[in-house]
Formats: C-alpha cells, sequence, structure tokens
C-alpha cells in the first residue's frame, strides 16, 4: 500500500502543466464552443492571502469542468501592478518600484502554481510594463479622438507640504497620510472621461445582466441614479447673475427655506472677496477635501451671505449660506434647502435658527423635532395643496416652464471619470503641452511614453513633473519646445480592459480584431453596428462584492467606448458575475496587542492558549482574514503541511461560494482525512482489477439490489455533480462525491469488483477539477496513460440513474403523516390507495370527509378532510 504525499506528487503534475506544451493553453478554435472564465485579477503586494486562494480556486473548478465538457476555455492571469503602494515601497526601502513589483510578481506567481490554477501563463499581461500601458495610450488616443476624453479645472485633494495632490482615501481627518499637513481644495486642470456619455446604455442595459447578482445591478443602477426633477433659478437680491439649483422634489419648493452653496459658487467667491469672515470660512472647508464620505459625516456648518434668494412662488426671500456640504463638482453647486423633509437640512436650520415650513403631512409627525422623509399629504402650498405627489411635481414642472423660471430636467449622480493622478507609478498620459499648439496628442509611431527609470522618490510632489529632462520635449505639430503631461492615468483604467488585453497579449495593435472577435463573440467587422454584435465575452467573472460599483461600471463604460470606436467587443464585457463571500475567522490577540496565527493555538478549560506558553488569548470573533490580524495561516505555510488540494477541497466544501467562509483548521483535517480515503479506494480498485480489465463472466455478486442501487448512486452522482459545478453548488458537489466514496467502501462494492472499478474512476473524474493533482496520479496509478486534462466529462445513462424507489410524503390537512416506500413510477390512483392505506395515516381520516385530493408525481400526497 502506497501513502497519499502531495510534496511529491504536486510538484510532478505542476511540471506537466506548466511546461511549454500546456494543456491549458488557448488558442482560436472554431470547431469547439469557447468559454472563457476570468477571476478579477490581483495587485502584486508580494504577499497572497486565503482570500486569493478561494477567488482562484472558485474559478479553476469552473475551467477544468468546461475544457472537460468539449469547450474551447479561455483561463488567463496576470497583473494590476501600477498603484501607490509601489511608491511607498520605494520611499521606505529605496527601491524602484518596478524592481519591487517584478519581485513580488515572481513571488505570487511561483506561490500560484503551487496551487494547480489551470491559467494559460503564455497570456499573462503586467500592467505597469511598456508592453501593456502602451497599448492603453493608443486606446486612450482613440478615445480621445472619439471625442471621449476632455480636460477641465476640477477640485482636489492638495498637501501643502507634499506639494501633491491625494487621493480621498489618503485624506486622514482633513490632513494629508504622510505629511499631517491640512488639506487644502484646489481648483487644476485634470483628465476626464465622459462616461456621462453612456449614462443611459449602462442603465439600460443592467437588464441585459440576469448572470449578476441582483445587489449587485442594484448598486450600479443606483450609483447611475438616474431622476427626474426640476432645474430652475432663483433671482437673487444684490446679485446681477440667477442661483440655479436642480431638485428631485419639486412637490417640496413652498418648504424650502434657505439655499446652500459651495465654496467655490462664483456667489461664494464674491463674498469672501468683501467679507474676511468668508475667506475664513473658506479656507475651513476646504481643508475637509473633496472626499464625500468626510463631507457627509461632517457637523454641517455654513456662512450667511448679505443675498438672498427670491422664492418663485411666494416672493418671500430666502437667505442663501456658503456651507461646507456643498459641492461645486456636483450639479450646479447650489441646493434649496427643505428643513422639514431632509435630514441634513433640518440640522443645519435647527443650528442656525432657520424656519421649518412644513409641507408634507402624516398624522403624529413633528417636523419642528425631526424631519419627516415619508409620504404624506401636501399641506401650505396653495397651488398644489390635495395633490399626489406625482401630481404635484407635474404641476410645478408646468409652471416654471410656463412663466420661464425652470424646466422639467433627468439628471444623473453618475459623473464623469476623473482619470488625472499626480504620481510616478502609473499609465503616463500621452499629450504634449506646447504655448503655441495648445494641448496635443502623442504621435502614435511615438508610442509608448515610458516611464523614465531615473527617478528620485522624496515624498514632495510629482517624480515626472520634477525629473529634469523626461518632460522636455518638442511639438509633434510645430517643432517648439514644449513639454509632456506629467499625470499618469488612475490605475481604474488598466482594470478595464484588461480582459481583452489578455486575448492578444504580444499583438502590435492595442487589440487583435480577429482573436477579440472569437472570445468576445463578435464580428471582427471594424465597422461594427453594435446592436448585430452578441452581448457578452467573458462568460463567468468572479471576483469580490467590494468591486460592485467602480470596477465594474468602468469596465462596461470602457467596452461600449472602444465598440463605438470600432473595436469587435461586444455591448457589455462580463455575462455572468460570481461575488464571492469573505474568508473570516477568530483572531487571538496577545497581551501586547500583537496577534499569533490560529495554527499556534491551543485550548485549555474553554479558554485559548498560545502554544508552549501559559499566556491566556483574548479571542476575537469572526473577522475578515486580514495579514494585520494574523487570523488565518498563511497559503504557504498551508500548502507545505497540507498540499494545496486539501486547501483547495476545504475552500469549495465548507461554504456555498457566495457565502462567507468561516476559517476552520479542524474542517482543513477533515478535507485531508477525505483525500486520503478516496486513495485508499483507488488501492482498492487497482487490488480488485490490477489489469483494469473486469472479466466479463464477474456479474454481480452478493445481494442484487445492493449491487444494483451502488449502480445507481454512480451514475446519479455524476448527474449531480455536474449539474452542482453549474450552478456553483461546490459544497454540495463534494458532499455528494464524499457520499459516493461512503458508499463505494461498503461490502457490496468490494463484492463487486467491476461496480467498484467503475465507481472509483468516476469518483475521481468528478473530484478532477477540485483536486486535480491526486486526481491525476491516482487516474495514472489505475493504469491510464491519457490525463485528465485531455479526457472528456462521465456521462450518465439516465436509465441506471432513475430512482426504483421514490419516498413518497404524506400530509393530511396540512401535517405531516407518513412517509412511504413506493414504486419510482406509481400511479396517481395507487399512490392514493397506499396513503390512505397507511396505518400512520387512517387515524386521521377516520370520522372526516375527504374535502379534496393532491398528488403531486414523486412527491407527495396531500389530503384536506372537513369533520
Amino acid at each position: 500500500m502506497s501513502t497519499y504525499t502531495p510534496a511529491q506528487i504536486e510538484p510532478k503534475w505542476q511540471q506537466t502543466w506548466f511546461a511549454s506544451a500546456s494543456p491549458f493553453r488557448a488558442e482560436v478554435d472554431a470547431s469547439k464552443p469557447k468559454y472563457y472564465v476570468l477571476e478579477m485579477l490581483p495587485y502584486p503586494s508580494g504577499v497572497m492571502h486565503m482570500g486569493h486562494v478561494r477567488n482562484y480556486t472558485l474559478g479553476d473548478v469552473l475551467a477544468r469542468y468546461k475544457r472537460a465538457k468539449g469547450f474551447n476555455v479561455m483561463h488567463p492571469m496576470g497583473w494590476d501592478s501600477f498603484g501607490l503602494p509601489a511608491e511607498n515601497a520605494a520611499l521606505k526601502s529605496k527601491r524602484h518600484p518596478q524592481e519591487w513589483t517584478l519581485a513580488n510578481i515572481a513571488d505570487m506567481k511561483q506561490l500560484m502554481q503551487r496551487f494547480g490554477w489551470s491559467y494559460d501563463w503564455n497570456r499573462e499581461v503586467t500592467t505597469c510594463l511598456p508592453g501593456y500601458y502602451g497599448p492603453q495610450q493608443s486606446l486612450f488616443l482613440d478615445l480621445h479622438a472619439k471625442g471621449l476624453v476632455y480636460r477641465k479645472e476640477s477640485l482636489v485633494n492638495w498637501d501643502p507640504v507634499d506639494n501633491t495632490v491625494l487621493a480621498n482615501e489618503q485624506v486622514v481627518d482633513g490632513k494629508g497620510w504622510r505629511s499631517g499637513a491640512p488639506v487644502e481644495r484646489r481648483s487644476m486642470p485634470q483628465w476626464f472621461m465622459r462616461i456621462t456619455q453612456y449614462a443611459d446604455q449602462l442603465l439600460a442595459d443592467l437588464g441585459k445582466l440576469d448572470g449578476w447578482p441582483a445587489r449587485v445591478r442594484l448598486m450600479q443602477e443606483n450609483w447611475i441614479g438616474k431622476s427626474r426633477g426640476l432645474q430652475f433659478r432663483f433671482k437673487v437680491n444684490g446679485w446681477d447673475g440667477e442661483l440655479e439649483v436642480f431638485t428631485t422634489r419639486p412637490d417640496t419648493l413652498y418648504g424650502a427655506t434657505f439655499c446652500a452653496i459651495a465654496p467655490e459658487h462664483p456667489l461664494a467667491r464674491q463674498t469672501a472677496q468683501d467679507d474676511a469672515g468668508a475667506r475664513s470660512f473658506v479656507q475651513e472647508v476646504s481643508a475637509m477635501g473633496t472626499a464625500q464620505e468626510i463631507i457627509d459625516k461632517a457637523e454641517k456648518k455654513g456662512f450667511k451671505t448679505p443675498y438672498t434668494a427670491i422664492h418663485p412662488l411666494t416672493g418671500a426671500e430666502l437667505p442663501i449660506y456658503i456651507a461646507n456640504f456643498v459641492l461645486m463638482t456636483y450639479g450646479t453647486g447650489a441646493i434649496m434647502s427643505v428643513p422639514a423633509h431632509d435630514e441634513r437640512d433640518h440640522a443645519f436650520a435647527r443650528k442656525y435658527n432657520l424656519p421649518i415650513v412644513e409641507v408634507i403631512h402624516a398624522d403624529g409627525q413633528d417636523v419642528q423635532s425631526e424631519a419627516y422623509t415619508g409620504d404624506g399629504a401636501l399641506v401650505n402650498s396653495p397651488l398644489i395643496n390635495g395633490q399626489s405627489v406625482a401630481e404635484a411635481q407635474a404641476t410645478i414642472i408646468a409652471k416654471a416652464e410656463a412663466e420661464g423660471w425652470g424646466q422639467g430636467v433627468t439628471q444623473w449622480r453618475l459623473r464623469d471619470w476623473g482619470i488625472s493622478r499626480q504620481r510616478y507609478w502609473g499609465c503616463p498620459i500621452p499629450f504634449i503641452h506646447c504655448a503655441s499648439c495648445g494641448v496635443v496628442p502623442v504621435p502614435r509611431s511615438q508610442l509608448p511614453v515610458e516611464l523614465p527609470a531615473d527617478v528620485e522618490f522624496t515624498g514632495s510632489g510629482n517624480p515626472l513633473a520634477n525629473h529634469p529632462t523626461w518632460k522636455h520635449v518638442d511639438c509633434p505639430q510645430c517643432g517648439a519646445k514644449a513639454q509632456r503631461e506629467t499625470d499618469t492615468m488612475d490605475t481604474f483604467m488598466d482594470s478595464s480592459w484588461y480582459f481583452l488585453r489578455y486575448l492578444c497579449p504580444d499583438a502590435k495593435e492595442p487589440l487583435d480584431k480577429a482573436e477579440v472577435a472569437y472570445w468576445m463573440g463578435a464580428s471582427p467587422s471594424s465597422n461594427i453596428e453594435h446592436s448585430n454584435i452578441r452581448t457578452f465575452g467573458v462568460d463567468q467573472y468572479i471576483g469580490g462584492i467590494e468591486h460592485a460599483v467602480l470596477h465594474l461600471l468602468y469596465a462596461r463604460f470602457f467596452t461600449k467606448a472602444l465598440r463605438d470606436c470600432g473595436y469587435p467587443v461586444g455591448d457589455e464585457p462580463f455575462g455572468a458575475l460570481l461575488c464571492q463571500g469573505m474568508l473570516i475567522g477568530n483572531a487571538y490577540q496577545k497581551a501586547d496587542g500583537t496577534y499569533v496565527y490560529p495554527s499556534q493555538v491551543e485550548w485549555k478549560d474553554n479558554k485559548a492558549f498560545e502554544k508552549g506558553t501559559d499566556e491566556a488569548l483574548k479571542v476575537i470573533p469572526a473577522e475578515k482574514i486580514s495579514k494585520s490580524k494574523n487570523n488565518g495561516d498563511s497559503p504557504d505555510s498551508l500548502v507545505q503541511k497540507y498540499g494545496a488540494d486539501t486547501l483547495r477541497l476545504f475552500i469549495l466544501f465548507t461554504a456555498p461560494p457566495e457565502r462567507d467562509l468561516e476559517w476552520s483548521e479542524a474542517a482543513i483535517d477533515g478535507a485531508w482525512r477525505f483525500l486520503n480515503r478516496v486513495w485508499a479506494l483507488a488501492e482498492k480498485a487497482v487490488a480488485a482489477t490490477p489489469s483494469g480489465v473486469i472479466p466479463a463472466e464477474a456479474g454481480i455478486q452478493g445481494d442484487a439490489k445492493e449491487a444494483r442501487d451502488l449502480h445507481r448512486k454512480i451514475h446519479q452522482t455524476i448527474k449531480k455533480v455536474g449539474e452542482d459545478i453549474e450552478r456553483f453548488a461546490y459544497n454540495t458537489m463534494v458532499a455528494a462525491c464524499m457520499e459516493l466514496a461512503n458508499e463505494l467502501a461498503k461490502p457490496t462494492a468490494e463484492a463487486n469488483p467491476a461496480l467498484l472499478r467503475e465507481g472509483v474512476e468516476a469518483l475521481i473524474r468528478l473530484l478532477n477539477p477540485a483536486v486535480p493533482h491526486i486526481t491525476e496520479e491516482l487516474w495514472q496509478m489505475l493504469g491510464h496513460t491519457t490525463p485528465l486534462t485531455a479526457t472528456d466529462w462521465p456521462t450518465f445513462d439516465p436509465a441506471i440513474a432513475k430512482a426504483d424507489e421514490i419516498t413518497l410524503v404524506v400530509q393530511v390537512d396540512g401535517k405531516l403523516r407518513a412517509r412511504l416506500t413506493v414504486p419510482a413510477d406509481i400511479s396517481e390512483a395507487d399512490a392514493l390507495a397506499q396513503a390512505h392505506a397507511s396505518a400512520d395515516v387512517q387515524p386521521f381520516l377516520e370520522g372526516r370527509t375527504i374535502a379534496k385530493q393532491v398528488y403531486v408525481p414523486g412527491r407527495l400526497v396531500n389530503i384536506a378532510t372537513t369533520a
């Protein structure tokens, strides 16, 4: 008897899989249906955690299964490798970001291959290399030529010490994350993508995505935020201009008691010129930065201007405040405020003793004490009292349009995508600034615009802007001295089209239209009517719910924009989406605040201790697994201890993919024990049929019914596992295999070598997508020379899988009274007769009249009675 030794088996098969003639290599093959399965590409931090392992294992099961089903499978992997962490590492360790990044990629790729994930590494992309970002620059020029890229002034978070723009997440309590200096709001030229031009399509096409979770579609719908309302103008006392605002609730216009404007609004700037107090307030607000989350959480403050707005319906004068909760980049930079029916406005009105006028009434509500935001009757609104909300909105909009002070409009919450980043480690924006010609594109013949390698990281300013030579170039149009654009692109740009570059990673053009057309299911024509293109390209996309809005929305926009630039990419990038749950586990904290790994914990008298010590640990239950909390052992150490297949099986069996998975070393041990049982079963099959050939005269041994039941179980399991994989029910897929293994370990299987052999071979083939190393080894042990990577998925015989007997549930007056074992093909008349004849049912029928009987074939008899 041999021993299951993953440390020997797994490297053997990995060498086969990842050789130059890899079985996972994807090529265009029109004779096969294509299937594109994709997990979101990782950022190469250098550390892989069990969340990565779960994500990639889920995709690998599907990829291996689809290959075995005869599909031409595309299953690539790459690296989302630009971004701020690499620059931070350069500051701390004095290593160039590229050196740090590529070293991390090498480490992570090595560990990835130890898990046996079936990637076509020939299609690997690395977004920080010119071979990727050069084509991205070319696509950027395509989008610019289509009118989808532009430059304008925009508010940014400015760190006055580091002299750099900060992303919202780099602003901590109003201060720069590194310098600690108070952040300023500044207006600077920034590059934008015109995503709002596609707002209607992005919203409408959500209806096509029935393979996406409903909550993700709803999150995108809310982010796009289509609303119908009134855009109108207040006349302003003391100012020549008018104050333009938009409201989705024109029915509440009679309840407006003040207006609020952004500090950057022209009226606010006018006030600040004339009033030192206003200037001081504007400076205070600027320190908040531009992050919406910070603004929403901050105490609502305002500065009263000397101007008043004239209410268009009542003529009342409404005070105008500069407010810290209004952004110039959203809408018009001004709002009407209805404190009776808006919580933020209510808090502001109470703070500044402003009127609160109820215009929507509900019994029991006191709008003076708190805002009422529900439905009710319109009151204190002479023009619309008694109307419904919809009627009232239509009435107000009609009046505004008739009198010329407003119009009904559709507005979107979605804003154009600002892609400028004032940092080094990103894709250079391929434009040049010329004093004579303006902002001009870099000629395509000069792409890629590569990042300079000789940069200095001081933490102050943009290394590209500070570089002594890189930015100085000649204008490609007039030849005069000019300067390169020193902003780089938002890293979301890199991940918005990577799934397309996988299809042609070595192409000289950004996209090879023939390759893209095959894998994305579209026409290779350069002049495309998008209504005739297949809807999706990536058949199954897998990733975390945290990417539900931005990444997925930007990828959808990019796909539609490239479609309109003539690329055969279809309407939508991702046909089906799986958002896997988190990994959670107890964290174990020492007295000094540090954490220990779960494998270093032992329990005594229901208390947790660090192994080898008497120090009790504080148990913090069910937190998301993170490196900082050490509440999940590293994949590397676990592979060394158990092997990759055990970890894969633990991940698949312990929880459904969409649910959170709780870390459990005991469950990992259970997966290890099961694989050892499978190993032992295979050895039994080899011993029972050493030649691999079953004598025809072997026949059925022992109890014929038990043998038929085992044969049926084998074919039922083949059917169930295929169905479970298709619907991502991986936990029940593994459970079905465990049930079959239990049956194969019983005397009936031992007494029937033919059934044992058939069952064990089926079990190994069914488990292969989940645990590929051990199953390949056992398949070879059973005498097969063709590996499972080149073996078709097993088929079941419906006649054999069909049950001889079923369990029939009998209910009387809605209560369970009996479970009957009956023939699977029992007729309705016989089912009712057996139900009436059951000793468990008869007492509940005596002395009562049958009112109704329902038979659900193969499942249920329901009898309703009356007294």
